[in-house]
């Protein structure tokens, strides 16, 4: 089928994607092989390395409870952060300077700073000010450094989209009457929301990634740090290494697949019915005249 922005493939563009096609199979199978041998060469598929993970004890000991303070960090970073980046983004659009001008200096300066560095200037300041247990503390500055950097970013998202809905809808509501406010939440966000949810999926998945920076710099228990006690006890690097890799790889699936179902779920739900009624329908039943409330007056 061709179509604006695609033109169907001709005999010879289906014969030379399909040699891509074998190409690219043929250099990763090689890849994989290549791994494959290095692996077994420096002993790293002996059955003794890999055993530890077919026990409960690797788990419950260390993986697990890593898994644990992994997900909080990250469902605490999520549950501050979104509300805030959604406060400041909002902010940015205001028609107040003394509110648009100092939203905008907070997200420009925090979108400027790596993460690792918000959570050592986090911890260090929760030493020197805040009465925090020790065994807190790591926790608290990783939340702290990823909800000031997650928040600013958000923020540009929720500003992105908004600022790319048509301008007729801000156009409509001031047509009938919607305040600012009122238009914002009422008409403007949840629009917004479906178009921005790909954007802050990946923004949430970033976070449960950058909790293991916390773990290297600030001795936070979380995933990567509980994979290399689990390592020192069981000399098993390269495997635990894998095994993590492959724990990240499913908590971050299962976040987008059900971003994807939501998202989903979103646009059908604010599809119509399509239906079109006849105008003897409309007279007798008041109720399908938007804006009625089954009395034939408009709210």
């Amino acid at each position: 089928m061709t179509s604006v922005l695609y033109d169907a493939p001709g005999p010879r563009a289906k014969r030379r994607n399909v040699l891509l096609s074998i190409l690219f199979s043929v250099l990763l199978a090689l890849l994989l092989w290549w791994v494959w041998e290095k692996m077994d060469d420096k002993k790293q598929l002996e059955w003794a390395l890999w055993e530890p993970f077919t026990t409960s004890q690797a788990w419950t000991t260390y993986l697990l409870p890593g898994l644990a303070d992994t997900m909080k960090a990250a469902a605490l970073s999520m549950v501050i952060a979104l509300p805030l980046g959604a406060f400041l983004g909002i902010s940015r659009m205001s028609d107040h300077r003394w509110v648009r001008v100092p939203a905008g200096a907070v997200v420009e300066f925090f979108r400027s700073i790596p993460v690792l560095l918000l959570m050592l200037f986090a911890n260090e300041l929760y030493v020197r000010y805040a009465d925090i247990p020790s065994d807190d503390r790591p926790m608290y500055a990783v939340v702290t450094g990823l909800v000031l950097y997650n928040a600013s970013v958000l923020a540009e998202v929720v500003r992105a989209g908004i600022l790319a809905l048509p301008k007729g809808q801000t156009e409509a509501a001031f047509a009938i009457g919607l305040r600012k406010g009122q238009t914002m939440t009422s008409i403007l966000l949840p629009q917004a929301v479906t178009a921005m949810l790909p954007a802050i999926v990946s923004q949430l998945v970033v976070i449960v990634k950058d909790t293991a920076l916390g773990g290297v710099m600030l001795g936070f228990t979380e995933l990567l740090n509980a994979r290399s006690t689990l390592a020192a006890n069981y000399a098993n690097v390269v495997p635990s290494f894998i095994v993590v890799a492959l724990i990240f790889i499913v908590v971050n699936f299962i976040l987008t697949s059900f971003a994807s179902w939501l998202e989903t779920r979103l646009r059908r739900s604010k599809r119509g019915t399509g239906a079109v009624l006849a105008p003897d329908d409309v007279e007798d039943n008041p109720a399908a005249i938007p804006g009625s409330y089954g009395t034939g007056q408009s709210a």
